[in-house]
């Protein structure tokens, strides 16, 4: 098995090389298929390994192992949480492409294979970054998938917003990128290691943590963090969303900025989980502070939007807040509720820009005022929108509802509350989208702030205007759907990730995360709060519209990089300070 580990990166590699070659005579009937049987078999490789990773699988690319203990190799680590990511990123690249067969329309001049061909080479990406052992080889997947997510942001390269988007996209995460290789390189001129648990022990070995490691730490969780999209690093992810196309933005949302959260986690417990890196305190209330923060700023600016796919955006970063309580609590128990929270949201979020990208593609518009009561038609749509905003509040049995009782449940006291109210705010944003939209219901909303981005005359993704909606573009937000509700309905999914967390994680007694009482009733706490708030936006529109102390926030939201540059280095201040004591000490 352990072989079969590199064909992870270079089975979507060669799928992707082969489109590009294949040039303009390669029809659109044959590049398509191509794309999706490469991703499919890549998914399928990853779920078998994953299900024979125990113990992990290690393998050498090239042959090249350790000699005396030192190695110069590209060493690969399957084990169950890198295999569960590189699975859950084929399984998403399958579906984003099955959701665009035939529809999307390319820009002009460019040949049928290019789209197909870039979301192969964002799978290798991510597939490579979840499996890779070496910090080095780790940052090079992960600028792979971000460099690939430049170009695909800005994919219809004659409109200009998108290319200022994917500008914006670029240089913020190109800052992070220069953080986090410096970051490695401060770790490397420290122990001269590159291979993450051979860094973890130079550390220790070196004895307690001092400014060095202190200076590494926050540049590379800076890098991470910034593609994680937490706040205050997080300015790009809704530029991004707003003009990327759908299928893309299922894969920024549904598993580019996990991948950020995911290697927070891998990287602290493998690097600096020692009695020579960070100590557990400082980590623990850096992660939390920041994760409380993200999640209720995200909640705030997810309840104000009116552009339905930056509301979507927002509402990532306000459940990656989530996540990034759950990691920092720093517990086994947290651990399995945030991968199962994280496998759950996949689902959800990739459904509900799915359905957006069918709004967009049937009436030309992204805009919550403007599509006021205009798809009443799309029933079906409409029912699938809805499942996706009671998964966001955490509604059982749904994958988003177990992975926040369980982390709820690890994280205990005042962050339980801080998980109702922002899965409480983010879906019912969604579901008064889904009143305003679908039903018709409520006055009709006006246009009240001067600061609102709108999604008024918005490019359709199709040649022209959709009349009657392809079958794929419900199918794969149902089958997504239908995915999420598995994560929290099926036990043994549940089982099989509490132990793949628990065999790579930070030890202890396996137990399979499960639902409980408590869990049940704080998910229909969130889900009727969330009800309650849809339900008097809609009707009651002015004490839930623009209020004066929301326009600062709002105004974060500059558009201008340097603004957004600017809050990286805070971000990167932010997080030292609060890591700083435990050095001092």
């Amino acid at each position: 098995m352990n072989h079969l580990l590199p064909l992870l990166v270079a089975a979507p590699l060669l799928g992707a090389a082969l489109l590009v070659a294949g040039g303009r005579r390669l029809p659109r009937a044959v590049a398509e298929p191509v794309g999706c049987v490469v991703s499919a078999g890549t998914a399928a490789l990853a779920i078998v390994l994953l299900l024979n990773s125990s113990p992990p699988l290690v393998e050498w690319v090239g042959g090249w192992a350790p000699k005396d203990g030192e190695s110069v190799g590209i060493v690969l680590v399957g084990d169950g949480p890198g295999l569960g990511m590189a699975a859950l990123a084929s399984l998403l690249t399958l579906a984003a492409l099955v959701y665009s067969w035939r529809y999307f329309d390319e820009p002009p001049r460019r040949h049928a294979g290019s789209f197909p061909a870039l979301m192969l080479l964002f799978q290798t990406g991510m597939c490579g970054f979840a499996v890779a052992g070496d910090l080095f080889d780790a940052f090079v997947f992960f600028e792979l998938m971000s460099v690939v997510a430049y170009a695909l942001t800005g994919h219809r390269v004659e409109e200009a917003k998108a290319v200022q988007g994917a500008l914006t996209f670029g240089v913020v995460n190109s800052l992070g990128a220069y953080a986090m290789l410096l970051g490695i390189a401060l770790l490397y001129a420290r122990t001269g290691e590159l291979a993450m648990v051979k860094i973890g022990r130079g550390l220790d070995a070196h004895g307690g943590p001092d400014a060095l490691t202190l200076a590494a730490f926050v540049l590379v969780l800076t890098g991470l963090l910034v593609k994680a999209a937490a706040v205050p690093f997080h300015f790009w992810l809704p530029d991004a969303h707003a003009v990327a196309p759908t299928p893309v933005c299922m894969l920024l949302s549904g598993v580019l900025v996990e991948m950020g959260a995911y290697g927070v986690w891998r990287v602290y417990g493998t690097v600096f989980d020692g009695p020579g890196g960070i100590p557990a305190a400082d980590v623990e209330r850096a992660l939390v502070v920041l994760g409380v923060l993200t999640g209720l700023v995200g909640a705030v600016m997810c309840w104000y939007q009116r552009h339905i796919k930056r509301l979507l955006a927002y509402s990532t970063v306000a459940h990656m807040g989530l996540f990034v309580i759950g990691i920092g609590s720093l517990t086994p128990e947290a651990d399995d509720g945030t991968a199962l929270y994280i496998l759950g949201h996949a689902g959800v979020k990739a459904a509900l820009f799915a359905c957006t990208g069918i709004l967009l593609d049937r009436y030309g518009s992204v805009d919550e005022h403007a599509l006021y009561g205009r798809a009443r038609s799309l029933r079906g749509v409409a029912v699938l929108f809805v499942l996706g905003a009671l998964g966001l509040a955490g509604l059982p049995p749904f994958g988003t509802g177990l992975g926040k009782a369980v982390t709820e449940e690890a994280v205990g006291g005042p962050l339980s509350v801080v998980f109702v109210v922002v899965s409480a705010v983010t879906a019912g944003a969604v579901l008064r989208v889904a009143a305003h939209v679908f039903l018709g219901a409520g006055p009709e909303p006006r246009d009240v702030s001067a600061y609102e981005t709108t999604g008024i005359r918005e490019e359709p993704e199709t040649r022209h205007r959709l009349s009657r909606v392809p079958d794929t573009m419900t199918v794969v937000p149902a089958l997504l759907l239908a995915g999420s509700l598995a994560v929290g309905a099926v036990p043994g999914v549940a089982r099989l990730v509490g132990h793949a967390v628990s065999e790579a994680g930070s030890g202890g007694a396996f137990t399979s995360p499960h639902w409980t009482p408590a869990g049940v009733l704080l998910g229909l706490l969130s889900t009727v709060l969330a009800l309650g708030l849809a339900a008097l936006a809609v009707s009651r529109p002015e004490p839930f519209g623009e209020q004066p102390w929301t326009e600062p926030l709002r105004r974060l939201q500059s558009g201008h990089i340097g603004d957004y540059v600017a809050w990286t280095l805070a971000g990167a201040t932010l997080l030292g300070a609060l890591a700083l004591p435990g050095i001092l000490s």
